[in-house]
């Protein structure tokens, strides 16, 4: 049995989970912690919503909107159109759920599961980095909302 490669993370932010939300479904909050397509549409993501990046490899990038509930939880799934082993979606995903926490909102993180395709080490990796990084920057956006 392989060991999953799940990252989690979480951080306190001092703003309601409106503000959060926003930030995380914003196309124009999304592109300054995250990357985004340049033409990527300014309307809100939602249900079913899509990101698709070419990759040098010939294959395809694409982050999907599985689940959002408001204010509460976003899924997105990611699809490498070329790994291997094509796990169902949803099973390696962004997963941001949001807790109200009085004014304050605790966001919680989770991204994987990475023991699902292979070099899946080298996903984790890079998603501990994101997870840290992006955390302080949806925390920054929302605080200043």
């Amino acid at each position: 049995m392989t060991k999953q490669l799940t990252v989690k993370d979480e951080i306190l932010i001092k703003a309601t989970t409106a503000k959060v939300w926003e930030v995380l479904t914003k196309p124009k909050h999304v592109r300054q912690w995250d990357e985004l397509p340049d033409d990527y549409p300014e309307e809100d993501m939602t249900l079913g919503s899509k990101v698709v990046w070419d990759l040098p490899n010939g294959g395809q990038s694409i982050t999907t909107i599985v689940k959002a509930e408001e204010q509460k939880e976003l899924k997105i799934a990611l699809n490498v159109t070329n790994w291997e082993i094509q796990p169902a979606e949803g099973d390696v995903a962004y997963v941001y759920q949001l807790e109200e926490r009085g004014n304050d909102t605790l966001l919680k993180i989770e991204i994987g599961d990475f023991s699902l395709i292979k070099d899946g080490k080298m996903y984790y990796d890079a998603s501990v980095e994101f997870a840290e990084t992006s955390k302080k920057v949806i925390k920054d956006l929302a605080e200043q909302q």
